[in-house]
C-alpha cells in the first residue's frame, strides 16, 4: 500500500533511505496520474527535486503534486 509523503520529515527519510518516490498530479478528469518517479535529492516547502532513473532531475511543486512511496 502506498504511503503519502506530506511533512518535511517524510521527504528527509525518503532521501536518506534512497527510496523511489512517485509524483502524482490531477489529470483533467480529476484523477491522480503519475508524472514522474525518482529519488528525493532536494526539498523545500515549495518544491521537491527528484533524480530520475536516467540521472536527470525534475522539480515538482508541493502544492499541486502528491508524493508517494511504496510501503515495505
Amino acid at each position: 500500500m502506498p504511503h503519502t509523503l506530506v511533512k518535511n520529515v517524510d521527504f528527509f527519510v525518503a532521501a536518506l533511505s534512497q527510496t523511489y518516490v512517485s509524483a502524482l498530479q490531477l489529470d483533467p478528469e480529476g484523477m491522480y496520474a503519475e508524472v514522474g518517479t525518482g529519488l528525493v535529492q532536494q526539498f523545500s516547502d515549495e518544491y521537491v527535486r527528484l533524480k530520475r532513473f536516467d540521472g536527470s532531475y525534475s522539480h515538482y511543486a508541493r502544492d499541486i503534486t502528491k508524493f508517494q512511496r511504496n510501503k515495505d
